[in-house]
C-alpha cells in the first residue's frame, strides 16, 4: 500500500511550516512574507533559528476573513 503525505485540507489545530501552508493559500511565498511585514497576514512563531511556523487556527481565521471580503 502506498501512502501519501499530501493533505486535502489544513488541520484545524496544531502548527504548520510555510511549505505545508502554501497549497492552501491563494498567495505565494514572497507575498506571505511581504504581508506578514505589512500586517496583512498572521504573524509566525519562530521555534528556532531555522524553524518558523504558523498556528493553523490563525490561518483558518485569515482564510475565512479573505472569503468574506471577496
Amino acid at each position: 500500500m502506498n501512502q501519501s503525505n499530501s493533505q486535502t485540507s489544513l488541520p484545524k489545530d496544531g502548527m504548520s511550516r510555510l511549505a505545508q501552508l502554501l497549497p492552501f493559500l491563494p498567495i505565494g511565498k514572497s507575498t506571505v512574507w511581504a504581508w506578514v511585514k505589512a500586517g496583512k497576514f498572521p504573524q509566525p512563531i519562530k521555534l528556532s533559528p531555522t524553524v518558523t511556523v504558523w498556528r493553523n487556527s490563525d490561518i483558518h481565521t485569515w482564510l475565512n476573513n479573505q472569503q468574506g471580503e471577496a
